[in-house]
């Protein structure tokens, strides 16, 4: 059985000290290498856990901020709909005009048939105006948007959908080629009321859009604090740590020194036998 290596208390004392600033410049250069001064919970738990959870809530709302994206892009494509719906509904009323201007029951059964068409791209016009799946215009194909502004889903707003095709809106054929002045006046009041139905609902669009707007740019912000909150609690300072591996560097060669000062005692017992 070999006996144990016995070294001097001095070269013991100068390997230790060897050993600790090893391993501080290894704790130094993965702080160099990640950017923080936090990477698990054994550098700091408090630190570590509290910034988890901020990220962790950052992330939430980050899923939120894509699903309230798409629900804008929703509601816009709806609003735009009725921007243009209602120039369709104008350009109708632009042709009941006309057959109010003339008897010719020639001209107002082609003004009639005219008027038809434009009912038909109303609906048309309607069921093109979705987006990803959700068309707020076409409530008999489509269910109603409910946007989720919480991470706890506790604060929600809902967009009921409508139905504009020409139905919907109350907007009915020419009735008998508009070969009367009651028909052409009731098409008249079908579009007027329209309109106001149009109006009242772009309104309404308009108030979900500002919304969800505004629920948007409180989410990237709070986001953004979020992050930076957990950003101080881990991240290391570069210039401070880079002072620091070079400080420690110093000392490991300085403590290379000093341990061999202490090992020159032992190598001059061993010269008083040779």
């Amino acid at each position: 059985m070999s006996s144990d290596i016995v070294l001097t208390a001095g070269v013991r004392a100068n390997l230790l000290q060897l050993q600790k600033t090893s391993d501080l410049i290894t704790d130094t250069q993965t702080k160099l290498a990640t950017g923080k001064r936090v990477n698990s919970a054994l550098d700091n738990p408090v630190n570590y856990f509290t910034a988890a959870g901020l990220q962790n809530r950052a992330g939430d709302l980050s899923n939120l901020l894509d699903s309230m994206g798409s629900a804008f892009n929703t509601i816009q494509a709806a609003n735009n709909g009725i921007s243009s719906i209602t120039k369709l509904v104008q350009s109708a009323q632009a042709l009941v005009s006309q057959a109010q201007q003339t008897s010719d029951t020639t001209v107002r059964a082609g003004l009639a048939t005219q008027f038809d068409a434009i009912l038909t791209q109303i609906g048309t016009l309607a069921s093109d105006s979705g987006f990803n799946g959700i068309n707020l215009l076409d409530k008999n194909n489509s269910a109603d948007l409910t946007v989720t502004l919480n991470e706890s889903g506790t604060s929600t707003v809902t967009i009921n959908a409508v139905d504009f095709s020409a139905t919907g809106l109350a907007i009915n054929n020419s009735t008998n080629n508009w070969g009367g002045t009651a028909d052409i006046q009731l098409a008249s009041t079908d579009l007027t009321n329209a309109l106001t139905t149009l109006r009242s609902q772009a309104q309404a669009f308009g108030s979900n859009l500002t919304t969800v707007q505004v629920r948007q740019d409180f989410t990237k912000a709070m986001i953004n604090t979020l992050q930076s909150g957990a950003d101080s609690l881990t991240l290391a300072d570069s210039n401070e740590e880079g002072a620091n591996l070079l400080a420690l560097q110093t000392r490991q060669q300085l403590s290379t020194t000093a341990l061999s000062l202490a090992s020159q005692a032992s190598q001059a017992v061993l010269r008083l036998f040779q």
